[in-house]
């Protein structure tokens, strides 16, 4: 295991967590190596270490693309010698460089970086830098890795984490020692939300939970609103503050009776009928991160409109800990008709009852319903049996054009699949040629990434970089939530939570003359 330096954790030693993490499915062989790391790390050195393992600087995004990250590679140090804090600062310079002079500030600062990192450290700097880290999952185990390094109970640092929507600074203060015990919801301090598990149907998630609210649920960004003191401030999912962007949003919330607030809910545009518009025309208004880069389409000219399902603070008390079926009932108060619409089943028709809901909420283009059970607390953060979502599942056989090597514990294996639909009238290419519409690696199995790794090779027609490039003869089933407007994908079209449900070879082969086309993907686009 490498050493931290004096007084200071090298980034190898970082890097080299990370890879031990990525290389076992163990969520306990994880926690413990993780909580090794933390222990070596200095007060100062802690949030920073957090955000390089979970790929998310404290600095937030620093715009940095592939292109010009790649760009600033050179030949590796032989030696590490950059630490954390090294990183941290060129990571601050990298968010502060705005206006006349920045292209050369980020030009040198990523030149001097990478000329001191190590091979192993330069890969893992560019996954950080242009956020191609996939470690969202680590949260839960770092969280517990901080009690495990404390020895503190986990419960405590959880409820810390998730209060505070501060994950660094939870670590620091539980291995500082700190009583987190005390820490609760504070209006004007986002929290991580609550989330939602999957099932199939309404009425499988109703048998689960027992007597629940089914709610609708809508096609939009989620969104936390606080209102303290009359000053309204406006989280996305990721807490990315997005106040200035939602001045309509800012308006309802002033509007609402009472005092301090803190409600959670979704946003979403309209069209002129009153009925949602695409997901991305919502997203177009702020960027996935809250930056002011739209999030894959032209800003639209509509409103958002704002709704309700939760309340999390009202008439001076924190409400986390009260059943939904009482935070209901405090929300129509606060919101009145900007609840979003629900209803309560128990009993035997309970499942019938949901399907119906079910059907009424698709039919009416939202995007399905959340089932809640009606005595369920507020869990920020965590995605247990409570809240169980519902959506249709929409099945596309589509052409695989390439393939990515993968990381972590997919070294040596091809995994991240490029998407292609068919074009057979040639608006976006050679007629009956293949427009990309998504990457995935998602529902790929051992055994699946084991068979592609063998059998791609033997299709393949080029090899640029990590990416290798197929003869595009191949069909895979993909399972789509849907689909949205794209500017990276000529055919204007991406996929949404893709994953791999089968490939359609063998007995089951199926030509990529009759994969689905574009069209088909682009016609989702109006429902």
């Amino acid at each position: 295991m490498t050493e931290s330096i004096g007084k200071t954790t090298t980034l190898a030693a970082v890097v080299e967590a990370a890879a031990d993490v990525a290389s076992t499915r163990s969520r306990s062989a994880k926690t413990a190596r993780l909580a090794d790391l933390l222990r070596m790390l200095a007060p100062a050195e802690t949030a920073p270490a957090v955000g390089l393992i979970l790929g998310r600087p404290v600095q937030g995004r620093l715009g940095i693309g592939w292109r010009t990250a790649s760009a600033a590679r050179t030949d590796p140090a032989d030696t590490a010698t950059l630490n954390v804090l090294d990183v941290d600062e060129a990571f601050r310079l990298l968010a502060e460089a705005h206006g006349p002079g920045s292209a050369d500030v980020r030009s040198t600062t990523l030149a001097e970086l990478m000329v001191r990192a190590t091979a192993a450290e330069q890969e893992y700097l560019l996954r950080v830098l242009t956020g191609e880290m996939r470690t969202g999952a680590l949260e839960g185990v770092l969280t517990d890795a901080a009690a495990v390094a404390a020895g503190v109970s986990v419960a405590v640092v959880r409820r810390a984490s998730m209060l505070s929507g501060d994950l660094g600074g939870t670590v620091r203060a539980t291995l500082a020692g700190d009583d987190l015990s005390t820490v609760d919801l504070t209006p004007g301090i986002a929290v991580s939300p609550m989330l939602a598990s999957s099932a199939s149907t309404a009425a499988e998630a109703v048998e689960a939970i027992g007597a629940a609210s089914v709610e609708v649920k809508l096609d939009g960004a989620r969104i936390q609103v606080h209102r303290v003191d009359g000053r309204v401030r406006v989280f996305t999912r990721s807490l990315a503050d997005i106040t200035d962007r939602v001045p309509e949003i800012v308006a309802v919330v002033a509007g609402f009776r009472g005092g301090d607030l803190v409600l959670d809910g979704e946003t979403l545009a309209l069209d002129e009928t009153g009925a949602p518009r695409p997901f991305q025309d919502t997203m177009s208004r702020f960027g996935t991160d809250g930056s002011n880069r739209p999030g894959g389409g032209e800003p639209h000219d509509g409103l958002l409109s704002a709704w309700f399902f939760d309340v999390l603070h009202a008439r001076g008390e924190s409400l986390i800990d009260q059943p939904l079926r009482v935070r209901r009932r405090l929300l129509a108060e606060v919101v009145g008709d900007r609840m979003i619409r629900g209803i309560e089943v128990a009993g035997d028709d309970a499942g019938l009852l949901a399907e119906n809901f079910f059907i009424e909420a698709v039919a009416t283009r939202n995007e399905g319903v959340v089932v809640k059970g009606l005595d369920s607390v507020y869990a920020a953060g965590r995605r247990g049996s409570h809240w169980i979502k519902v959506k249709p599942v929409h099945t596309f056989d589509l052409v695989v054009l390439a393939v990515e090597q993968g990381s972590g514990r997919r070294t040596g294996l091809l995994s991240n699949l490029h998407l292609g639909a068919r074009d057979p009238a040639g608006h976006w290419g050679p007629p009956g040629g293949f427009v990309m519409v998504g990457k995935t690696f998602k529902g790929l199995t051992d055994e699946i990434l084991r068979w592609q790794t063998d059998y791609f090779p033997s299709i393949a027609t080029s090899i640029e970089g990590h990416v290798t490039h197929l003869d595009p003869v191949t069909v895979v089933e993909v399972a789509i939530d849907g689909v949205q407007r794209s500017q990276r994908y000529r055919g204007g079209v991406a996929l949404r939570f893709a994953r791999v449900r089968r490939y359609r070879v063998g007995v089951d082969a199926k030509a990529p003359a009759a994969a689905d086309t574009i069209d088909d993907l682009r016609d989702l686009l109006q429902h």
